[in-house]
């Protein structure tokens, strides 16, 4: 791919001084700048830290930038493959400036130029071919097949709950589990204000009213002092959302949900792999559900499951899954049901991805590991909290910008990190701002997923991600962020 960014966006004169450097340091989307001669020749690198040196040491922003630079009067040939460029960074995020023959500047190198640094995506690498190919030999591409049952075993066998129903997607996973536990018209279900509009969706589509609470600021995730404080006796069930793999404060829920009698049904679609107190989310309360999206971390490309405790409720569900056909009366419906059945070539993906999971958690472990200790240093960043006796799987590591201190917006920082090659998202947004579900706020107030879903973004965390590109991505943040406060300093 081409670069991202032109250039001249990165330039700036070895006499040009350090209070145009600042500004334009600011301006640049890499939070650096190559410094060229008279003659427009590569003569050095410049970030807010070696600015930030320099006016420790006593010096002041008429100087030249020459005399605060990293000389550099090398840079790597234009003509380079990306290949021997990455070899020559030594596997490091590094941007390098690409030069002519006369050492002039006319691009520049980094991992982004190799290819767009993704948010997420699939790793497809283990037996999904092999096991697709085999549905299509032996004609079982449809619901009915041997990788569906298999699909289903394996993965309650993972969650060690006796009951695991393949569906379609995460949001009938959340449908089905509600419908077969009879929630509908005059029931209310508790959900946080910060997730996927799909946990909200799923209990209007049953006719029960959602009740959107805060959540709490150590987890990202449902706030048991404003659940309590909502509850009802309308309330039938508490829906907490492990957010981004970060399991959610499940004591006091199941504690509530005992005394009044409540469903607790965990939406565990972002938490595959994570454990609470040593329980793995979605088999914490009576079910969990889960999704198999292609940015999921495995997937089925769509699909997803409902894991059950109770034997009737799953049989019940099971039944529902199948337009509420009776098991033993072929073409008789007990009830109106529902197709959410998963097909056999996206369950066999999903048994090749069960494969790998281990090699996929221990991989998202590192990523968030390597973002933690990079990115924690910076006051203007907030990471996720490290909690005791749970485990966060990290299916995206994310972070909550200080926009006051940064002086700009989020949305305003993702511009900058897409200029560069990033693709970041932001969190989602509050439930109770949006048009189709500010009715279910009443006259709670949520300031805390307010504060967060304006700050957040979440970073590149695919299992497939390089050491070089986590390098780029935290390198680009700290320089931007860096170039940040310097040009907010410098300003005041």
């Amino acid at each position: 791919m081409s670069n991202p960014t032109p250039i001249a966006d990165l330039l700036v004169r070895d006499s040009d001084s350090l209070a145009t450097a600042v500004s334009r340091l600011d301006a640049s989307p890499l939070g650096l700048l190559f410094a060229t001669d008279a003659e427009g020749r590569l003569a050095g690198r410049l970030t807010a830290a070696d600015i930030d040196a320099a006016l420790a040491r006593g010096m002041n922003l008429s100087m030249r930038v020459g005399a605060v630079m990293v000389p550099d009067a090398g840079g790597q040939p234009a003509g380079l493959e990306p290949a021997e460029l990455g070899r020559r960074a030594n596997g490091s995020g590094a941007v390098v400036a690409l030069v002519d023959g006369e050492r002039r500047p006319v691009g520049f190198h980094s991992p982004a130029v190799v290819r767009r640094v993704p948010i997420a995506e699939p790793k497809l690498g283990g037996n999904e071919l092999k096991y697709v190919t085999e549905c299509v030999e032996t004609n079982w591409i449809s619901s009915q097949g041997s990788f569906v049952r298999r699909f289903e075993a394996e993965f309650a066998k993972l969650l060690g709950v006796p009951h695991a129903l393949a569906v379609s997607n995460g949001t009938v996973a959340l449908h089905l589990a509600l419908a077969a536990y009879g929630i509908g018209p005059g029931d209310e279900v508790i959900v946080p204000d910060l997730t996927f509009a799909a946990t909200i969706n799923a209990v209007i589509y049953t006719g029960a009213t959602p009740v959107i609470v805060d959540v709490a600021p150590d987890t990202w995730n449902m706030d048991p002092d404003s659940v309590a404080a909502a509850i009802t006796p309308r309330t039938k069930a508490i829906m907490p959302v492990h957010l981004y793999g970060q399991p959610a404060d499940m004591g006091p829920l199941l504690a509530m949900a005992k005394r009044r009698g409540l469903v607790v049904v965990e939406d565990a679609a972002e938490a595959v792999g994570a454990a609470w107190q040593g329980t793995p989310c979605g088999a914490i309360g009576d079910c969990g559900t889960f999704s198999f999206f292609s940015n999921k971390l495995i997937t089925t490309g769509e699909g997803g499951m409902v894991v059950f405790k109770d034997d009737a409720i799953a049989a019940r569900a099971r039944r529902l899954r199948d337009h509420g056909m009776n098991p033993s009366k072929r073409y008789w419906h007990d009830e109106v049901g529902f197709n959410y059945r998963l097909t056999n070539l996206q369950a066999a993906i999903g048994c090749a991805q069960l494969e790998q999971i281990d090699s996929f958690l221990k991989r998202k472990l590192e990523i968030a590991a390597f973002y933690e200790s990079r990115l924690s240093r910076l006051a203007e960043i907030e990471t996720p909290r490290i909690l005791p006796d749970v485990k966060n799987s990290y299916w995206v590591f994310s972070i909550i910008a200080d926009t006051a201190a940064l002086g700009i917006e989020r949305d305003q920082l993702i511009a900058r990190l897409s200029a560069a090659g990033i693709d970041t998202r932001p969190l989602f947004y509050c439930m109770h701002e949006m048009p189709p579900y500010r009715g279910y706020a009443g006259n709670r107030e949520f300031p805390v997923s307010a504060r967060l879903s304006a700050g957040g973004l979440s970073l590149p965390s695919s299992t497939s991600i390089t050491d070089a590109e986590l390098d780029y991505v935290a390198g680009t943040l700290e320089r931007i962020v860096r170039a940040r406060r310097l040009a907010r300093s410098t300003a005041s």
